[in-house]
């Protein structure tokens, strides 16, 4: 199993609407890929922005190469991104995870 870790930052002010999106639109393209185990939204906030993680976990790269195409450690984003991300990251993160 293949676990893919993808970070972004907003603004405070921005952290409940950005939330918002990416419980709906923003990972449900993630959830129609077959091979998608699950899909976690993970939020921190900080004293001058908000962290937010999508841990995503995947049968195997194939899989994720469905979804993000063959340069698979590449961030994939959405228009909405757009004046809301205070940065964006070019790449994620993949882990080989085990179950125990």
């Amino acid at each position: 199993m293949i676990t893919r870790v993808w970070h972004g930052r907003t603004s405070q002010h921005d952290a409940d609407r950005y939330l918002h999106f990416l419980l709906t639109r923003g990972t449900e393209d993630y959830k129609k890929v077959t091979g998608n185990l699950s899909v976690r939204v993970w939020k921190r906030l900080d004293y001058d922005c908000c962290h937010f993680y999508t841990v995503t976990e995947w049968t195997n790269v194939e899989a994720i190469k469905a979804f993000a195409g063959e340069v698979y450690d590449k961030a994939v984003y959405y228009p909405e991104d757009q004046g809301i991300l205070l940065e964006f990251e070019d790449t994620v993160t993949h882990y080989e995870s085990f179950i125990v």
